[in-house]
């Protein structure tokens, strides 16, 4: 039980950071700030990402691949590729519907990026016990 409570806590921090690098007023100011990244290594994009490196490393030390786990990387993998494919759309070839550039504009609460946080740790300690 300790081991699943300090990996819990270890995701919790990686979520944590993870937040932290990309906050922002609005959804295109955390395209941006990833875009930096993604500009100058998509390996350095990829290192950002830090809850789903622990979450791969949890998977293979404890060897649970059960369907919350399995959720939990599909979350993680897709969130990353949508990142990807939003920088993409937006930076890269410059096409950007109406509705999304809407979007794009919307204020963000500061405790929104805190979802992440409140969503994968405990997902996590599920998936664990």
């Amino acid at each position: 039980m300790e081991n699943v409570l300090l990996l819990t806590i270890i995701l919790l921090l990686a979520e944590l950071f993870e937040a932290y690098i990309q906050r922002s007023e609005t959804l295109f100011g955390v395209l941006e700030k990833l875009y930096v990244y993604y500009q100058k290594s998509i390996f350095l994009f990829f290192l950002i990402q830090p809850g789903f490196y622990v979450i791969l490393f949890i998977v293979l030390l404890t060897g649970v691949l059960n369907v919350s786990m399995v959720f939990l990387l599909a979350i993680k993998v897709f969130d990353i590729f949508y990142k990807i494919e939003l920088i993409k759309k937006v930076f890269i070839q410059g096409e950007v519907s109406g509705e999304i550039a809407q979007m794009l504009a919307w204020k963000m609460p500061a405790y929104f990026f805190l979802v992440g946080v409140a969503m994968y740790p405990p997902l996590l300690f599920y998936a664990l016990t």
